[in-house]
């Protein structure tokens, strides 16, 4: 999976929010998004503005690949035009959505070591193979090398990490499925918080780590 189809993904997340499509995790997931990241609230409204759960009543029809680039595009160029205004910004710590889902507070969660420096909490949001949790990466510290059994969705609350694709801090969403081999490393400024959405394990790639993959939970 390239930047260019790492980028269409994200966007795919967006439309089907927009018209209802979304899964819980997803949902959960996309309004956390959106909350936290003005580019991606813009796009999300404006999908939202021409009907976008009307879309499944259109017949079909073939586009280019290229199409909802395309449309973004325009979108984008529009909102340059338009005089500068402020766009709300999430005052809070989380936005809502997200809040709601751990009403004790992010340390109350369930956390379970991964590995050293890792920490992950369900947050009790499933639909099918999808589930959503919270990950926790100290400050320096990397995820083992690893690829992917599913698709892993992964934005980020606060702090940051960097992995072979680029660089991802509060409010970026990153789009991994099979194609993508990598090694999130968090920042040295602080703890990376994410939350995450995945479909399958992860599969460790790392030359000893391989042996592990036959532990990991299926």
């Amino acid at each position: 999976m390239n930047a260019i189809r790492i980028r269409e993904a994200a966007d795919e997340l967006l439309l089907d929010h927009a018209r209802g499509a979304a899964s819980a995790p997803v949902d959960l997931l996309v309004a956390t998004h959106v909350a936290l990241n003005p580019a991606a609230r813009r796009r999300h409204r404006c999908l939202e503005a021409v009907g976008g759960a009307m879309l499944d009543t259109i017949e079909p029809v073939a586009t280019a690949p290229d199409a909802l680039d395309r449309l973004f595009a325009r979108i984008d160029a529009g909102h340059a035009a338009e005089p500068a205004r402020a766009m709300p910004a999430c005052a809070e710590r989380f936005p809502a959505a997200l809040r709601a889902r751990m009403p004790g507070g992010v340390d109350a969660l369930p956390w379970r070591q991964v590995t050293r420096g890792v920490h992950e909490a369900a947050l009790g949001v499933e639909d099918g193979p999808q589930k959503a949790s919270l990950l926790r990466i100290a400050a320096g510290r990397a995820i083992p090398r690893h690829t992917h059994r599913g698709d892993e969705m992964t934005l980020v609350l606060e702090g940051d990490f960097t992995d072979e694709h680029g660089r991802y801090a509060r409010g970026d969403l990153a789009v991994a499925d099979g194609s993508i081999e990598h090694q999130p490393v968090a920042g040295t400024g602080g703890d990376c918080l994410c939350l995450v959405v995945t479909s399958a394990p992860i599969r460790l790639t790392g030359r000893l780590l391989r042996l592990l993959n036959p532990f990991l939970p299926r």
